[in-house]
């Protein structure tokens, strides 16, 4: 695709079902204020797990966005997708009729989709027999329907699609999205992520494979990306939602524009199942792809949304992709990691992180990242430690990566 054919694509709404609030508004004032959303589990009993905390989501009623019937049909990760995107529809004041859906589509991605069903599902077939596994289970676990229910909720009939690529889903979900839009193939698109991963199976497993904090006396403090006591993520739930939309289609209904986004850089590491390559050059790769394919230097960039996990690899392989990537300026920019307050939400990370960074850019105030006491000496960016920070924001980047090897980069700035 050649640059004088890209149409713009600017953001019109945001939708969040977060561990810090459940609207956008509720989420933003928790990321401003250092709200903590990390506590014991609740859902189930985890005491005999290696892990005993998490951040859950809390207060959430499906029924203030769908009746009983369907909720019950639905995964907690799909009813979170389905708010959310509900949430940005409303925000952005996207009517949705027979005269536009065709241009109109959802792509939401999601790292592991329905696994509390399938859960449920193998105790009643072990302990129950096959004949009483439910009819739903399929529908209800597979990763692709929060997508689809989405379509079925809001009558969009454009393209629908699911990114799976653990927890850079939701980023290449909006990505995915972003080069529809500016391809001419929708006018918009309802895009994020979405999961929801606290079950006594996806705990236990990410706890044998030691990726976990294990801080259980001091949940509030447990996620501590960039810093040296940091021992592993604290999983997290919910869902993050824009409403990415062409340009001139915003502005000829007088939309609301948060920012426009401009870049979307995606590589692998083809590397290791579960560990960054050592030096962050694949991440480094996709933060240079996004700001190439924005026309952006690094020079221009203020904010950055980093992955920052709070797990050791993580964070020191991404303060290596960020000097790699952004020379001299990478020790200039901002960055902060909003999982110290969420969690990590997977496949949602993305969804959550794009609507923090989009609330950035258009309020000029950069979230903090909470529990960074001790520095890594590895660590030596400019993190926003612990409060919020006024500042005018003209680039923004978001990144994700994940599993198997997957990083992204989305690129946004301030509108007009």
């Amino acid at each position: 695709m050649t640059d004088y054919k890209r149409k713009r694509v600017v953001v019109t709404g945001v939708g969040a079902i977060t561990p810090i609030g459940n609207t956008p508004t509720e989420y933003w004032e928790g990321l401003l204020s250092g709200r903590n959303g990390i506590d014991k589990i609740t859902s189930f009993d985890a005491s005999s797990h290696d892990c005993h905390i998490a951040g859950e989501v809390k207060n959430f009623d499906p029924h203030d966005y769908m009746d009983r019937k369907e909720a019950k049909r639905m995964d907690r990760f799909a009813q979170f997708g389905v708010s959310a995107a509900k949430q940005a529809v409303l925000d952005s004041k996207l009517v949705i009729n027979e005269l536009n859906a065709e241009q109109i589509g959802v792509i939401i991605g999601s790292g592991i989709g329905g696994i509390k069903v399938l859960e449920d599902q193998q105790t009643i077939y072990l302990n129950r027999g096959p004949d009483r596994c439910s009819p739903f289970m399929i529908p209800m676990m597979i990763a692709n329907m929060a997508a689809g229910l989405t379509a079925i909720h809001t009558g969009a009939k454009g393209p629908n699609t699911c990114a799976v690529t653990a927890c850079a889903a939701g980023s290449n979900a909006i990505g995915d999205a972003f080069r529809l839009i500016q391809g001419g193939y929708a006018q918009a698109m309802i895009c994020g992520g979405c999961e929801a991963a606290v079950t006594p199976l996806s705990v236990a497993g990410f706890a044998a494979a030691r990726a976990l904090s294990t801080r259980n006396d001091d949940p509030a403090h447990a996620c501590r990306p960039f810093d040296r006591d940091r021992d592993g993520f604290v999983m997290g739930e919910g869902a993050g939602i824009l409403i990415l939309e062409e340009m001139q289609h915003a502005i000829s209904r007088g939309a609301r524009i948060y920012a426009e986004m401009v870049g979307y850089g995606m590589t692998c590491d083809a590397y290791h199942i579960t560990s960054p390559v050592p030096g962050g050059e694949g991440a480094a790769r996709a933060i240079q792809l996004a700001l190439k394919d924005a026309g952006i230097t690094p020079e221009q960039v203020s904010y950055i949304n980093a992955h920052g996990t709070s797990t050791p690899a993580n964070d020191s392989t991404e303060t290596a992709a960020m000097k790699k990537a952004l020379g001299e300026h990478a020790y200039k920019v901002a960055i902060s990691s909003t999982k110290s307050m969420t969690g990590h939400l997977l496949g949602g990370s993305g969804g959550i992180e794009a609507v923090a960074t989009v609330l950035a850019i258009a309020n000029d105030q950069i979230p903090p990242t909470l529990n960074l006491e001790n520095p890594d000496p590895e660590c030596d960016l400019d993190y926003v430690p612990n409060h919020s920070r006024a500042q005018i924001i003209e680039v923004a980047l978001s990144n994700s990566f994940g599993f198997g090897g997957h990083n992204v980069t989305l690129a946004f700035k301030k509108y007009p």
